[in-house]
């Protein structure tokens, strides 16, 4: 009798061996699958904040490129164009709309990035971007204030406001430029995206608007300069045209008692 249990307790005790084994196989894959998926779940948490960060950066940089890489030149070149028109001639006025209209507009589009750059992103300012871009909206902002509170005309203020108000605003539109370059640079590092194309772009765009710049300054000397070379010509061509036997008679002298006529034909 004692040697038919021996069997009995074997089976039972692998019985009890392989579902244990089972059990904790179980548990182990189960384990292994509530790990594995909340670490897809990680994964695809990091991706969705990583690429929501790039699309607010590239947003800002977007804005700020609007604002102080296009409109504020813009508005310069506008400002500098009315120059040579009649003041409180009709084109003088809707030149100096279109300057106050574009640098308003730039200075609401630099606060929108401003404020998008204080919300969302990490700002230690230990950056040269960060510190050029919150030196700059504050130069923005000054510059601003002072092209709402200009003197009227025939003060002596004036001259002092127009020469505060023409450097301040050389320099805030220089300084965004150079501004505009490091925050490609710190794109690319932030997300190691090529900005290689962005770059030549917007170097481009620079280079045609110093060259505008530049030419605004000689367009009327250039025009002044056709004309007299195109006087000069026809004066030319008008004296090649008199008959010679003609210059020659006025030049034939004349007799004594008719000197001061002979000389008066000379300087007439």
């Amino acid at each position: 009798m004692h040697t038919l249990w021996k069997p009995v307790h074997v089976v039972v005790a692998s019985f009890y061996v392989s579902v244990s084994v089972l059990l904790f196989s179980d548990c182990v894959a189960y384990e292994e699958e509530n790990h594995s998926s909340s670490h897809k779940k990680t994964i695809n948490k990091f991706y969705k904040v990583n690429q929501q960060k790039t699309s607010d950066i590239a947003v800002h940089g977007l804005l700020l490129w609007a604002s102080t890489g296009l409109l504020m030149p813009l508005g310069i070149l506008i400002i500098r164009g009315s120059t040579k028109a009649e003041p409180g001639s009709r084109r003088s006025k809707v030149l100096f709309y279109l300057h106050v209209g574009f640098q308003m507009l730039s200075v609401l589009l630099a606060t929108v990035g401003a404020a998008m750059s204080l919300k969302k992103f990490e700002n230690s300012f230990d950056n040269n971007h960060q510190k050029l871009g919150l030196a700059l909206y504050g130069a923005i902002l000054v510059q601003g204030l002072i092209g709402f509170f200009r003197p009227h005309r025939g003060k002596k203020e004036r001259s002092y406001w127009y020469l505060l108000h023409w450097i301040l605003g050389t320099v805030v539109s220089l300084v965004g430029i150079i501004n505009i370059y490091t925050g490609l640079k710190a794109y690319h590092k932030r997300t190691l995206k090529s900005t290689t194309l962005w770059t030549i772009l917007f170097t481009v765009e620079v280079s045609f608007i110093g060259l505008v710049y530049l030419f605004q300054d000689k367009l009327e000397y250039m025009k002044k300069q056709g004309v007299i070379i195109g006087s000069e010509s026809s004066i030319l061509s008008s004296n090649q045209d008199i008959p010679q036997s003609q210059t020659q008679k006025e030049l034939l002298p004349v007799a004594c008692g008719r000197k001061r006529n002979a000389l008066e034909n000379l300087f007439d």
